[in-house]
């Protein structure tokens, strides 16, 4: 298995990044070394969360609350979306659609 993370999902970990940041320095570098952390354990674990938005399974992040939505395409486990669980779930959807 490998891992393809889109440039949409790309631009969601970079707005997290600069959030967090933003925050306290050195605070946005721990968001992605965790973030990249959860999306490594798919080579484990991918397949095993639950299905939402009717195609993508829900990885949620172990540290911060955001979700890791991918799909799995034969040997490719391909990452489509890195998203804040704050957000509004209809937000949410219409950005997966």
């Amino acid at each position: 298995m490998r891992i393809e993370i889109l440039e949409s999902a790309r631009d969601d970990l970079i707005s997290g990044r600069a959030f967090y940041e933003s925050q306290r320095a050195g605070l946005g570098a721990y968001f992605l070394d965790s973030l990249f952390s959860d999306i490594e354990s798919l080579l484990l674990f991918s397949g095993v969360h639950s299905i939402h938005f009717e195609r993508y399974h829900r990885l949620l992040s172990r540290r911060f609350p955001f979700a890791i939505y991918y799909r799995i395409e034969g040997d490719l486990i391909r990452i489509h979306a890195v998203l804040d669980c704050r957000r509004d779930p209809e937000r949410i959807a219409e950005r997966l659609k």
